[in-house]
């Protein structure tokens, strides 16, 4: 399937709140919880008022006229918080999209931003049980701290390849 991976426009940051619920990871026989999630402040932190700050970044993944996927980092207190001066990461893809090299290739893209944008190092929450801990090792991140359910990991820009 061809894509194109591209900065988000303006115009498309209410796409967010979709990638926002689709980000949440919801193991193997869970009931996925109401979207209505999304409205908790723990969550709203990143994607409230995107793009007003210089450090927000967002590329989304188009395929067939239609955004899919999207990558965005912010600096800001969120789960994967590690300082002050390292934004914290988040993605996802609509399920029907994802598996298929997409994420990675977004992933990739965003990480050399960062480095291109002077960016020390980047970091991100995940719960260990979650395959995309696979993805964001084979990118570079390792685990930072953890707690029973999930890790925090960084990957350090600078010496990634």
């Amino acid at each position: 399937m061809e894509y194109v991976i591209r900065e988000m426009r303006k115009d498309e940051t209410p796409l967010l709140d979709d990638f926002l619920y689709e980000a949440i990871f919801i193991p193997e026989g869970v009931i996925p919880p109401p979207r209505s999630i999304i409205e908790n402040e723990d969550l709203q932190v990143y994607v409230r008022d995107f793009g007003s700050s210089p450090d927000d970044r967002c590329l989304v993944v188009e395929t067939e006229g239609r955004v899919v996927g999207a990558v965005w980092t912010r600096i800001m207190k969120d789960y994967g918080h590690v300082a002050d001066d390292t934004p914290s990461l988040a993605i996802s893809l609509y399920k029907e999209y994802r598996n298929m090299g997409m994420g990675t290739s977004l992933l990739i893209r965003m990480l050399q931003r960062l480095r291109d944008d002077g960016y020390d190092s980047v970091s991100l929450s995940v719960q260990k049980e979650n395959y995309a801990v696979d993805m964001y090792r084979k990118a570079g991140f390792e685990v930072y701290s953890e707690t029973p359910e999930e890790y925090i990991m960084i990957c350090k820009l600078n010496s990634q390849i």
